[in-house]
């Protein structure tokens, strides 16, 4: 049986990781200690339209002395990552693979310098929230994972047999990288909206903001296209649909992290964006305005006592 280690246990991973218990898998979490001390007493807690279950959970917070895994699922916000990857090193052999959930492009670099040859591209969508209660809520019906091989390889077909598990669409792709950029772009481009305009896009619209929501999704695709993964006409067309519906309430999660007061990916995902559109020569005025606004909210944030 392949032996998967989960990192993080919140709202993604926690519910993944039940999908995979309820299927029969071993499964272990490597997660913080307050966490750790959550699952060993209470159990993980997994709620769903079509199940509401408890599992006992193996949870770990060091890898030290432990057996290697045959699959790691990285589903942690990208602020993390890089102190993590020495903690995983004991736990991955030659032969694991490394199936990262993160938005954007700088984690599968930062990973393959670290675990070159192991590392597959990997997008989840999912409807989650973790409860007052440390409950793993999946909202809706929504739970698919689309995987693939970053420079052509196959998918190891153990790897596809332990995440075809029931409520899991699982989706086995060749155009993993092109999906990564197409999805970046969007969720680049509902960042750059949200955070700099602070609304939702009902709001942004009602203001008079369809202007500005149309160029920031122009500047976050473009430099897709020049990066040579251009958006599909599917992809934009999704794009516009959910960026411009009137009325509507979706913001991104960069904004409700920024709200919240939760760990900002905003380096990674708006950060990242801006500089290689800035080496491609590309105007990106709303993506660097974005961009300011997010580091100048960090600015203030790393003054406050316990922060930063």
């Amino acid at each position: 049986m392949t032996r998967t280690l989960i990192v993080g246990a919140g709202a993604t991973g926690g519910a993944l990781g039940a999908r995979l218990i309820t299927a029969g898998q071993d499964v272990a979490f490597l997660i913080r200690q307050r966490r750790a001390r959550q699952l060993t007493a209470d159990g993980l807690r997994f709620r769903a339209p079509d199940v509401d279950v408890v599992h006992t959970a193996c949870a770990v917070t060091e890898l030290d002395g432990a057996d290697p895994f045959d699959l790691v699922i990285l589903a942690v916000k990208a602020p993390a990552l890089e102190a993590i990857i020495p903690t995983l090193a004991p736990g991955i052999r030659p032969e694991t693979s490394i199936v990262p959930l993160l938005n954007g492009m700088a984690h599968i670099d930062l990973l393959e310098r670290a675990f070159p040859g192991q590392v597959l591209g990997g997008i989840v969508k999912i409807v989650a929230t973790l409860g007052e209660d440390a409950t793993a809520v999946q909202m809706t019906p929504l739970c698919s994972l689309t995987v693939g091989g970053l420079h052509g390889e196959t998918v190891p077909d153990k790897i596809r047999r332990t995440l075809d598990v029931d409520g899991i669409v699982l989706d086995i792709v060749d155009d993993i990288v092109s999906r990564l950029w197409e999805k970046w772009a969007f969720i680049a481009a509902a960042g750059v909206i949200t955070c700099l305009f602070r609304g939702s896009i009902g709001d942004i619209l009602a203001a008079g903001g369809e202007a500005q929501i149309l160029q920031a999704i122009a500047e976050c695709e473009q430099v897709a296209e020049a990066s040579g993964h251009p958006v599909s006409q599917a992809g934009h067309a999704q794009t516009l649909g959910l960026l411009t519906e009137r009325g509507s309430a979706f913001t991104s999660s960069l904004y409700r992290d920024l709200r919240h007061g939760a760990p900002v990916e905003a380096e990674h995902i708006i950060g990242d964006l801006a500089a290689r559109a800035a080496a491609l020569k590309i105007p990106s005025p709303l993506l660097d305005s974005a961009l300011l606004q997010l580091r100048t909210h960090h600015q203030s944030v790393s003054r406050q006592p316990g922060k930063g």
